[in-house]
């Protein structure tokens, strides 16, 4: 039997930029956190594999993440629910760019995209019982020719910080944003298109 939709679903996630799109679309949703305290063991390892492509690693990515907040849910006897997650990343050349570890790779990171296209790819995956189904949304981003200041000035403001690719289109970087094709809300990190998409998919099973 696919759960329903009514009670609202659970969002396996941290950022509050997906909490504020999922809200933009009228979707009830309760949040189901993993685990980030110092000493816990991390409940999803987003290390990347040998060869594989950034639409790939989102996917795989995304996809992992609901299973594990599936689990979480059971573990906590939490009243079942559907559950959402999303995973977000930049690509430039193929090569993946994900959260910074600290704020000069965080600079490297913004040198890189100065003057140069690149792609956003946020995966999204539902899960309700045994069915499981996830999408990607892929961007194009163009930045303006950054100076040495600029990009300075921007990690110095720490919006960088836990941002895929070092930078938040919503804040401050979108004043580097030449051009976008693509997904608005797929390049802050969900794609509420393909979200809705996913949630009508899961009503029309009941």
């Amino acid at each position: 039997m696919i759960l329903s939709l009514e009670r609202g679903i659970y969002l396996a996630s941290r950022s509050p930029r997906r909490r504020e799109l999922l809200a933009q679309i009228g979707v009830r949703f309760h949040l189901l956190l993993f685990r980030a305290r110092p000493g816990e063991t991390v409940d999803v390892d987003e290390s990347t594999l040998g060869g594989e492509s950034p639409e790939a690693y989102v996917e795989r990515m995304a996809r992992t993440k609901v299973d594990a907040g599936w689990q979480r849910m059971q573990q906590r006897n939490l009243p079942r629910a559907p559950v959402l997650s999303a995973d977000t990343t930049v690509a430039l050349d193929g090569k993946i760019f994900g959260k910074p570890a600290h704020r000069e790779e965080a600079a490297t990171m913004l040198a890189a995209l100065s003057g140069r296209s690149h792609e956003v790819f946020t995966a999204v995956a539902l899960k309700a019982d045994d069915w499981l189904e996830s999408v990607v949304s892929r961007s194009e981003v163009r930045f303006a020719t950054l100076s040495a200041a600029q990009i300075a000035e921007y990690v110095e403001s720490g919006e960088c910080d836990d941002k895929a690719g070092a930078y938040g289109i919503q804040g401050r970087a979108g004043r580097f944003v030449v051009e976008l094709r693509g997904s608005y809300s797929g390049v802050v990190g969900l794609p509420l298109y393909e979200t809705a998409q996913l949630l009508d998919k899961l009503k029309s099973r009941r």
